[in-house]
């Protein structure tokens, strides 16, 4: 690797999961060698942010750099501190940007020379919304911790082996992604856990509340503790004196003891180095405006990840942020390739996308979150979930339970939104997956079919429909079609509408009309 040199033609501000996915971009566009500079403050290369909170915190067995560095997590190559060089891309850590001077197309670095360049990306993330600045008393005390990073999960393993030895209790402010995964982590390694919910459920603005009564419940079977509709407004230390947290004051009145307190209250963007010099979103979600090639308003400069505010199409173009592994992929991959060659990109088309393994769950959601909602499947399989309907159309799902490709069904559904059933986006009826040995539920008694859904059981020893046993005319009832069939073949038949239903089979249906006129074959 050529000796530090002043002048790059790309530089990215940010050593995160945006950054990691731009320098793999860069590399399989052909940029330059000896042309890209990435500064973090961070004493680590890019690594997937979200094993913090999942993988890593096992005591035994758990994910460990060098192990979970970008692009792993996207199926790509391991990115650790040999790759960046092999490629010719020089990346700095521990290093603190000081300023941005827009003009002059210079950063000022803490101890070292200042930096030029050509054209900068900046993936500045974001920060932990700390109790300190919000002014909770005792908010200072010891063991008060939160998650952004490795550094932060480090401190919270070492606490947790301390009170897994000695005993002890963990309180958790906070119903969101974090205070979702880090009640679980902490349970599952043997700590008497109880979570500080400030609405009725986990994650409120995403599950309904007949789905998050699910996951309520399913973590009081874990032996989780939850207090809800609460929130902390204090906190006390052991002893008087005493330096570290001992109990956390509810709003409620209730003091809860505490040996350890994971708060997750969100995220904030970090845009310090340039506030007053881009253009930004001044109501909520906030962040740096950008367009559909995740260009900011200074010539040459780009954001992209967490503080980029784009235009989702299909929201109507709306400006909107996400703080999501998903979108810091694929914006700084976009970001990236507009910077090599202008021009030569799509707008950015962003499906928002979340996903959580908690205990023995697994759930994933793509689409929107608009509209109204309609409840599927069976809670006590574990394998259930919910659809947002707006204007006629499917525009996004919830899975729980979902094998891989029963999720790529969703995430087709919800990228085609094909329009809903009268009846499901009206009158709200249920659409159920019935039990192995019911084939089908129809809903609502409108004869045609693009006005019912259907969802069906997998046959439970069928991989596919053979195309020889499907009836090549388009029937008038499809359940009289499937009547007709034998009982071996009315199961095959009965999986392959369920797959159409969500989406995918093996070449999704648009609409119920095209996939009965084609003979039911997708």
């Amino acid at each position: 690797m050529p000796a530090f040199k002043g002048k790059f033609d790309f530089v990215i501000v940010g050593g995160g999961n945006a950054a990691g996915y731009a320098a793999k971009e860069y590399v399989s566009k052909g940029g330059p060698k000896g042309e890209l500079l990435i500064i973090t403050s961070e004493p680590y290369c890019s690594y997937e942010r979200p094993t913090c909170s999942k993988a890593y915190m096992k005591l035994e067995g758990g994910a460990r750099l060098p192990k979970f560095h970008t692009s792993v997590g996207g199926g790509g190559d391991l990115q650790d501190d040999q790759w960046y060089p092999k490629h010719g891309i020089q990346f700095m850590t521990n290093t603190e940007v000081t300023n941005i001077d827009f003009k002059k197309k210079q950063l000022s670095l803490a101890n070292q020379p200042p930096v030029e360049y050509g054209k900068l990306l900046l993936c500045t993330g974001s920060t932990v919304a700390d109790l300190k600045d919000m002014g909770t008393p005792g908010a200072e005390l010891e063991n008060i911790m939160y998650l952004r990073n490795v550094a932060d999960a480090d401190r919270i393993l070492g606490r947790v082996k301390q009170l897994k030895t000695d005993g002890g209790k963990a309180v958790v402010i906070g119903g969101g992604y974090i205070g979702l995964e880090m009640t679980a982590s902490l349970r599952s390694n043997g700590l008497d856990v109880t979570v500080v919910l400030p609405q009725e459920h986990f994650l409120s603005r995403m599950l309904t509340d007949e789905v998050g009564e699910f996951y309520e419940s399913y973590y009081k079977e874990k032996g989780v503790t939850i207090r809800a509709k609460a929130r902390a407004v204090s906190f006390e230390p052991k002893s008087p004196g005493c330096k570290q947290v001992g109990v956390a004051v509810l709003d409620t009145g209730e003091k809860l003891q505490c040996d350890l307190c994971l708060v997750g209250v969100g995220a904030r963007p970090n845009l310090g180095l340039f506030q007053g010099d881009l253009d930004m979103l001044d109501d909520k979600p906030g962040g740096v405006k950008v367009d559909g090639h995740m260009k900011t308003s200074q010539p040459d400069v780009y954001a992209a990840g967490d503080i980029a505010a784009f235009p989702l199409k299909r929201s109507g173009g709306s400006l909107t942020r996400m703080e999501h592994v998903s979108h810091a992929r694929l914006s700084a991959a976009v970001a990236m390739a507009e910077m090599l060659k202008p021009g030569s990109t799509h707008e950015y088309d962003y499906l928002p996308y979340f996903y959580s393994r908690i205990f023995d769950l697994h759930w994933e959601f793509y689409g929107s979150l608009e509209g109204s909602t309609v409840f599927f499947g069976d809670k006590k399989a574990k394998k259930f979930g919910t659809y947002w309907v707006k204007d006629g159309k499917v525009v996004g799902v919830f899975l729980e339970g979902g094998s891989p490709e029963e999720v790529e069904a969703i995430k087709s559904l919800s990228l085609e939104q094909p329009a809903a059933p009268k009846d499901l986006g009206q009158e709200m009826p249920r659409m159920m997956m019935q039990q192995p040995n019911q084939y089908f539920e129809q809903l609502g008694a409108d004869k045609d079919l693009g006005n019912r859904a259907l969802i069906l059981p997998p046959a439970p020893d069928v991989k596919h429909l053979p195309p020889d046993h499907l009836s090549p005319a388009a029937p008038c009832s499809l359940v009289e079609e499937l009547h007709s069939c034998p009982p071996p073949l009315s199961q095959v038949f009965g999986q392959a509408i369920e797959i159409s239903a969500l989406g995918h089979w093996p070449s999704a249906p648009r609409n119920w009309e095209d996939f009965v006129s084609s003979g039911c074959q997708a």
